[in-house]
């Protein structure tokens, strides 16, 4: 199965105790529900994990994984991403998009100039930004996921328009984001 059939669900990002458990970042709607999904795998593809939420750990999940009994085993899995196939999740309503098909999409002005690469995509509790690779220098820079900066959004054609942006050129010695 190719990276563009499975969609990220999480992450194991720590253990709890001794038996095994591990602390999972979730994606899902609903955290608690990453393990509706059935087995779900590493970025690979070659490790199947199935998993049993168990409680919380603060803001994670406390996960049993299936033949995980003891931490050594558990601290081994921590940064594994955890992977379902796409066919097993919902439909998305309009305007809601799964961050793996906005990676790698072109960023376009609305003048239709390929400006930059759609890189990665973050929250860190205000919202979605974009992180965008310029097509000139390669520099990274961060815009946030909204209809004021992002007003189209075209999966099917590769592309987003970017508005309301003024990137500062390296020369200028400014900050590379205004708006």
């Amino acid at each position: 199965m190719n990276q563009s059939e499975r969609i990220c669900l999480g992450a194991i990002v720590g253990v709890h105790g001794i038996k095994g458990e591990v602390k999972v970042k979730s994606f899902t709607a609903v955290d608690k529900d990453i393990d509706k999904y059935g087995a779900l795998e590493n970025e690979a593809g070659d490790k199947k994990f199935s998993l049993k939420v168990v409680g919380r750990s603060k803001d994670l999940l406390r996960v049993k994984i299936k033949g995980c009994d003891d931490r050594n085993l558990a601290e081994t899995l921590i940064g594994t991403g955890l992977y379902a196939p796409r066919a097993l999740l919902p439909e998305l309503p309009e305007e809601e998009f799964y961050h793996a098909d906005l990676i790698g999409l072109a960023c376009k002005t609305t003048s239709g100039a390929d400006i930059a690469t759609v890189n990665a995509i973050y929250n860190f509790g205000a919202g979605d930004l974009l992180e965008i690779k310029m097509n000139d220098n390669g520099r990274l820079e961060m815009l946030p996921f909204s209809k004021q900066y992002v007003p189209t959004v075209n999966i099917k054609d590769g592309f987003i328009i970017v508005e309301m942006l003024n990137f500062a050129t390296e020369e200028d010695g400014e900050s590379s984001l205004e708006s």
